[in-house]
Order: C-alpha cells, then structure tokens, then sequence
C-alpha cells in the first residue's frame, strides 16, 4: 500500500506478525497517537479492511486476511462482553482498558452484512478530560453571550446540531462552568462519558425501560437547581424540560437540528407549548465541527485585490485579520493532509422581545431567523467567514462541512 493511499503511514502488514491480541493493541495505540475518533473493522469477500477516522475524515489503512481479521473481531468482543459467537443480531459492548499510559472507554456496536460482521469502535480518551468554555472555538462574543446565559437562575438552553458536531463536549463544558458547590446539578446522560465532580450523574438504560423522559420526571423530584438533558427524543422530555425550565430550574438540553432557529421548530413538532416556550427560553447554541489548518504548512494566499472578501464581518474582525486566506499544504506533522485538529463553529440565537414574539406565534424559520440576527446573531455564514479570515480554517473545508444553504454559497 502506497503512503498516499495511507497518509497516516500504518504498517498493516506487521499485524499479521502478532497474536491477535497484540493486533488489536498496536490497532488501539495508534488511533489514539494519530487521535482517531473511530476504529473500524469491515469484513470483505476475502480480507477484513481496518480503517479509521480521524477529524471527522475517514482513512484506510489497509487490509488483513479474513481469517486473522475474524480473530481480531473475536478478540474485541470478548474483551467488551459481547457474544463471539452471534453472527446475525446487532450488539454494543463497552471496553475500558488502559492503552500505554491512557485509559481508554471504547464503545463497540457489531452489525451484519453481506459478507459478515462488520465492526465500529468509538474512542475516548478519558485521560484528555472536559475542555473549558474557552477551548470550545467560540468567539470572545459568543463565550460572554454563553457564559451569560448560563449565569441565569433558570430557565431552558438548547444546544443542537447533527450527530458528530460537539454537543456533548459543549454540555459538559456548561456543566463544569457552573460547577461551585451552591447548586446542586444532576445530568441525564447516554451513556454517561465523563465523570463530573459534584454533580450527581444518571445513565439511560433502554434494556430497564429507563429512558429520559422517566429520569426527567423522577429527577425533578429531588430538588435539582439545574438539570442537563443529554437528548431531548420525544415529546414527553420536550414537554417536561419546559415545564421545568418554567417552574425555577436551568435546564440544558440537546437535541437535533440543523442551525438555531429550526430546534425551535423541532420543540414545536415535539409538541412543546409555544407560550410556556418562548417565556423560558433563554438561547439556543448550534454547532459544527470544522478542521483546523496545519500551523506548520498552511499555505497563504492574497486578497488584496478582493477587499470585499470579508466585507460582511468588517465589524468582527480584529486589527490584521482579513488580509489573507489561508490553505492547506502537506507536511509530517499532519500527516500530509493540511489539517492538525478540529475546533467548533457556532451561532448562538439569544431572547429579546422580538423573537419570543415570532416563537410564540410559531412563525416560519426564516422570520425567527431574521429576528434573532436583529437582535445580535452572528449566523453560521458570518461565523465562518470569520474563521477563514483568522486563519483557523479553509473555505474548502467550510464548504464540505456546512449545507450551502446555510453558507449563502448556493449559487
């Protein structure tokens, strides 16, 4: 296999040298070393493919026999509980183990194919712990706007975005801001991904019948001063989560929608009352996910024959930001691909008169969306922009992660 069909330089022929065990180790360790996210075991016709991914982009780093792959299968899920010998039903498995000097809490899920069992493990390195507000990628507006929202009493914070864009790692930043031993904070979490000092943290668990909805209603029984949802899923959490909000508790919660003002459409369609939801709605936090460029090669370019480049967040830019765009190049540090990390990219939708007016009397998204950018919102197409002037991301990557339509881009 040629370096540029594996960038990260893996030798999957070692692999086959080891026990099966051993494989998986080596597998582990490097994932953690290159920061993958997942790991990934696709059986095929002849030989099991192992591949990774690593910011949010999937990499292949080659393939095993079938034979040996299967062993690495088998070795995976014993270590998380599974059965080794189901073939035909779905399972998830959970796998804490220490690789060098981390601990690791791997998820496992198996499914069936065609031609066997295919395998995805999650990563997370417990030892990495929850990042601060101010690591989250937010502007220095958007964190006193957040921090602001937070230092409220009560009411009801709504953090959305898809699968895969940060919301927990937000959640959980939220959660230890407030952390200071006057309030009492209890989470409900599936799973839950890190322990929190001082707050009392609950786990779903579907098997039981224990879902949110029933923690929610249970919760509020023990006197919470404030309450994180990990998923708002249906209209009975929806339901309770304002009710809450509105009754004296701060409530965080996540749900899915694609930018701010559609989570309002989705409380709606969950059956959320719009009067008692729009009082206690205090703001919603949308987000992505965007890759950062390689400090060590990013490649610049100059605007100066473009000046209105940046003309639409002139008021946001600080002195020397703006001058140029920045791209990625290839170097060892990033393994050739230009990018280093990933960092968050954030509209934040607050309450004024206005657009508790507009949610009140369910109007469409565009209009709360019109209002909300009246009363300060900095949009995913501006706050994107301004990552491209200061140089933390390329357009290009901003154009694979975030819909058109949500850019202005789609012309």
């Amino acid at each position: 296999m040629t370096t540029a069909d594996n960038p990260l330089a893996f030798d999957i022929d070692a692999l086959e040298t080891m026990d099966a065990e051993a494989a998986v180790d080596r597998l582990l360790v490097f994932s953690l070393e290159t920061n993958c996210s997942d790991v990934f075991l696709f059986t095929e016709s002849a030989t099991i493919t192992l591949t990774v991914r690593r910011h949010g982009r999937m990499s292949v780093l080659g393939a095993v026999s079938l034979e040996f792959g299967r062993h690495m299968i088998g070795t995976i899920k014993a270590a998380a509980n599974m059965d080794i010998t189901e073939q035909r039903r779905p399972q998830d498995g959970r796998w804490l183990r220490r690789a060098e000097t981390r601990h690791l809490d791997v998820r496992i899920n198996s499914i069936p194919t065609i031609h066997g069992v295919d395998l995805s493990l999650r990563l997370w390195d417990r030892e990495s712990g929850i990042k601060p507000i101010k690591e989250l990628g937010l502007s220095r507006s958007d964190q006193q706007i957040l921090t602001g929202l937070l230092s409220r009493p009560s009411g009801l914070m709504l953090i959305t975005g898809p699968t895969g864009t940060g919301k927990t790692t937000t959640m959980y930043a939220c959660v230890q801001h407030l952390v200071d031993g006057a309030r009492k904070i209890n989470t409900l979490e599936d799973p839950v991904e890190y322990l929190v000092p001082g707050v009392r943290q609950s786990q779903v668990l579907d098997r039981l019948d224990i879902t949110f909805a029933i923690l929610l209603r249970n919760v509020l029984r023990q006197s919470p001063d404030v309450i994180m949802i990990g998923e708002i899923r249906d209209a009975e959490t929806a339901t309770t989560a304002v009710r809450a909000a509105n009754s004296g508790h701060l409530v965080l919660a996540s749900l899915h929608a694609p930018v701010a003002a559609s989570a309002v459409h989705s409380m709606l369609a969950f059956g959320a009352n719009p009067y008692f939801f729009s009082s206690c709605l205090l703001g919603v936090v949308a987000q992505r996910l965007i890759r950062t460029l390689c400090p060590s090669c990013r490649v610049q370019y100059d605007i100066s024959e473009a000046p209105q480049t940046f003309r639409d967040i002139a008021d946001l830019l600080e002195p020397g930001q703006g001058q140029a765009i920045y791209g990625p190049g290839r170097c060892d540090t990033c393994f050739g691909t230009g990018y280093s990390g990933r960092t968050g990219l954030f509209e934040i939708m607050i309450m004024n008169r206005k657009v508790r007016e507009k949610i009140s009397e369910g109007r469409p998204r565009t209009e709360i969306e019109s209002a909300a950018r009246e009363a300060g919102m900095v949009e995913f197409r501006r706050a994107a922009l301004l990552k491209v002037a200061q140089g933390i991301t390329s357009t290009e990557d901003l154009l694979r992660e975030i819909p058109a339509e949500f850019l202005g881009a789609e012309d």
